[in-house]
């Protein structure tokens, strides 16, 4: 390990570390935006489901760097053509846990919550989203993680994040061993301490439930 070159590339290795976490929560953040809502629909209508679940499972069964190639006829060479395939792939995983956090509510609590005068809209939001929470952030954990292992393979387009510190840096100084293991213990330093914060954001959001739901 030549640490004279990692602390002599302090500011690369900075600048492609946080290039890494703006590709991976992007689309995270924009997948939760349509799985939230497609997911309480699901949820009400059941019979959407399965067409909805097809579609994501088909999604996700593209190979990421087919779809990454696809796309580079279409966006170019933009952030884009990295975060759209991975906010497909968050929605694979999103919208089951999704529905499955809403199906987690015992019909009890709604009709109990009918029964204290709740509308629909305030049910959703101060009864079955709480419930729901432990296992919509326990795919949001999933998808984090994962999207943080892809976003690598966009390095091979120009935009990988800490994945250049396997192509540019790596592979093309003949496999300057160096490189790839500062890319490597970074991204998975960066993958614990994204799981480790959202699993803080979960208890904060439901401070009621045992320290294990949604594991």
């Amino acid at each position: 390990m030549n640490w004279e070159w990692v602390t002599g590339h302090l500011p690369l290795i900075g600048q492609l570390l946080g290039e890494h976490v703006f590709l991976s929560v992007l689309p995270v953040v924009i997948g939760l935006a349509v799985s939230l809502p497609l997911g309480i629909v699901c949820s009400r209508y059941p019979a959407l489901y399965g067409p909805v679940l097809l579609l994501t499972s088909v999604l996700y069964a593209v190979p990421s760097l087919a779809l990454f190639v696809f796309l580079l006829g279409v966006t170019g060479l933009h952030t884009t053509t990295v975060v759209i395939p991975l906010a497909l792939y968050t929605l694979s995983v999103l919208v089951r846990n999704v529905v499955d956090g809403m199906r987690s509510v015992p019909d009890a609590v709604r009709d109990a919550a009918v029964g204290m005068g709740f509308g629909p809209l305030r049910r959703l939001v101060q009864v079955e989203l709480p419930i729901a929470v432990p296992l919509i952030m326990a795919g949001t954990r999933v998808a984090t993680v994962s999207n943080i292992s892809m976003v690598s393979i966009g390095a091979l387009l120009g935009f990988g994040g800490l994945g250049q510190l396997f192509t540019t840096y790596g592979i093309q100084l003949n496999f300057f061993l160096t490189a790839i293991l500062t890319g490597v213990v970074l991204t998975v330093a960066l993958a614990v301490a994204a799981d480790t914060i959202i699993v803080g954001i979960q208890r904060l959001l439901t401070p009621w439930a045992p320290r294990g739901a949604g594991r």
